[in-house]
């Protein structure tokens, strides 16, 4: 048995599986398709040819523990899927994300509050990134990635299985900690190895290269591969692998 509110607007040609919640004030459009066992929360927006496959939650309200060094996510707007979009199994998206046209977001993967994702990117399978954060148009972040919260990731980035970023060298010990939050910044065209580590902060410049299992511990230039533990100077990218040749 489902439960659909009688303020929400479903479009025509949208299918909706079995034991499938629709909050109040949501709007789906035409041609989607909801798997079972969905829950669709307050004020969502989703657009046309959308699938969400089963177990899925979209517009969650956000959690904040007493001693969370992340600011309060006050009078937080709905989420809003973008078309043609598609979302796996098990996935969470938060309220207050805005999610691009033509995103793919794979089974088992968490979007954070407050989390804009642009068009035709492809979130993998068990990906977590957290609130606060931005992400571009036509990036790939591959299996199990964590992007920390506050981070800024450009257009064309590409972000190996395991990667960790991080926002806190304080490790949660000291109120000055509270001062210093800062994610990771990937700038345009630039890609992250495997189980590669970025620190707080820090910056990869476009078109730059981080290799395989490298720790990132100070900003990178453009246009070179870094590797290493701490992460250092390789060689520059070949031309032929630059974004503009592409």
């Amino acid at each position: 048995m489902n439960y659909i509110s009688k303020n929400s607007v479903v479009g025509e040609n949208t299918l909706i599986g079995h034991f499938v919640v629709i909050d109040e004030d949501v709007v789906i459009g035409k041609n989607c398709k909801i798997g079972n066992n969905v829950i669709i929360h307050k004020g969502t927006k989703v657009g046309d040819n959308i699938r969400i496959d089963d177990n899925s939650v979209i517009g969650k309200l956000p959690m904040k523990s007493i001693n969370s060094a992340i600011k309060n996510s006050d009078n937080i707007l709905p989420a809003v899927i973008g078309s043609n979009t598609i979302i796996g199994t098990g996935v969470i998206i938060y309220a207050g994300c805005n999610i691009g046209e033509y995103v793919l977001i794979a089974d088992l993967s968490t979007i954070r509050e407050n989390v804009r994702i642009g068009e035709k990117t492809i979130i993998g399978r068990g990906v977590a990134v957290e609130n606060f954060c931005n992400i571009g148009s036509y990036c790939k972040l591959e299996t199990n990635v964590y992007i920390t919260a506050y981070s800024e990731i450009e257009d064309y980035v590409f972000i190996a299985p395991g990667v960790v970023t991080s926002n806190d060298n304080f490790a949660s010990r000291t109120k000055e900690r509270f001062k210093c939050f800062k994610g990771v910044t990937i700038k345009r065209g630039g890609r992250i190895g495997a189980q590669a580590t970025l620190l707080p902060g820090k910056i990869i410049n476009e078109d730059a290269f981080v290799a395989a299992g490298s720790v990132v511990t100070k900003n990178v230039n453009k246009n070179v591969i870094v590797a290493g533990n701490p992460a250092r100077y390789m060689k520059d990218v070949p031309e032929e692998q630059l974004l503009k040749n592409q």
